[in-house]
């Protein structure tokens, strides 16, 4: 478990007064990163308090110092390319280099619905989420871009003074299928998998494991494929959703970093209990897991 990263997902759920507490509170626990999800509305939680993630992120860069912020994923649903990454490059200044930049294809629903256009067949969801990475990281790597595609387009599109982080702020992609491996393979720093695609029936991490194992074997393989270096690749585990016990205790987490890290691992990310479904947990536990594994003397 030695070098293992440690991140947490606080959803962007509580007016700032509260929620500025808990991201002070996840760096003081020694977590590596924190993040929140890039909904306009989400899932089970859509009639409930619902913020925006840019603001919410600069308001987190300007109470923190040291822990690594991201969006845990940005997609295409909702999103340009263009306005997308000229955000970034300024969160990235105004958290004085701490951003990752996570993406993701989408997985429909209220995001794509809200804005009145025709929801993507999977074929043009893979092909749409192609040319967000792609572009996206041309816009955060080059100082003026034009783009003719067939979801997006720029013309001299100007990112001055770039990002604080060089050659661009790390990207993260959240891929499980061939095609998104690939793109992670091509242009990612960190792939991030959730385990089992879906919203099925979530696993205990112990049986989360095979597929775990598979999808790490496909992004290796994705990897050479692009003729890159496997382990130039970050991979990060979300927990929480599809893969369950995690963070149920001090003890569970200890044992399901053992096993992740053993898979080859080198981020574990849990998310912020809350009183009630989804995420239901006890905040204490958190306090465990930081005697246990984030305090600079528990780590090992």
């Amino acid at each position: 478990m030695k070098g293992l990263r440690h991140g947490v997902v606080l959803l962007p759920e509580h007016r700032w007064e509260t929620a500025r507490q808990h991201w002070v509170r996840a760096e003081e626990l020694g977590f590596d990163h924190a993040w929140t999800y890039d909904h306009l509305t989400w899932r089970w939680l859509r009639d409930g308090p619902w913020f925006g993630t840019v603001p919410v992120l600069a308001a987190a860069a300007a109470v923190t110092t040291r822990i690594t912020l991201g969006t845990l994923v940005a997609t295409p649903a909702h999103r340009h390319p263009v306005p997308f990454a000229k955000e970034v490059m300024t969160l990235d200044d105004i958290a004085g280099g701490r951003l990752v930049c996570g993406l993701g294809a989408g997985a429909g629903g209220h995001d794509e619905e809200v804005l009145g256009a025709r929801p993507p067949t999977p074929s043009e969801r893979a092909d749409r989420f192609a040319e967000f990475v792609h572009l996206t990281d041309l816009l955060l790597t080059q100082p003026t871009t034009s783009y003719a595609g067939t979801y997006f387009s720029c013309r001299d599109a100007v990112m001055n003074p770039g990002c604080v982080q060089r050659p661009r702020v790390p990207l993260a992609v959240a891929a499980t299928g061939p095609r998104g491996l690939r793109l992670a393979a091509r242009h990612a720093d960190v792939w991030i998998t959730a385990g089992r695609p879906g919203w099925g029936e979530p696993l205990p991490y112990e049986q989360a494991l095979p597929d775990l194992a598979r999808q790490v074997d496909a992004v290796d393989a994705a990897c050479a494929d692009v003729g890159r270096d496997p382990s130039t690749l970050r991979r990060l585990v979300v927990t929480g959703a599809m893969i369950r016990g995690v963070s149920e205790s001090a003890d569970c987490y200890v044992d399901a970093c053992g096993w992740f890290a053993e898979l080859g691992f080198t981020d574990v990310v849990v998310h912020w209990p809350r009183p009630d479904f989804p995420y239901q947990g006890r905040p204490e536990v958190l306090e465990g897991i930081a005697g246990a594994v984030l305090k600079p003397e528990g780590r090992g």
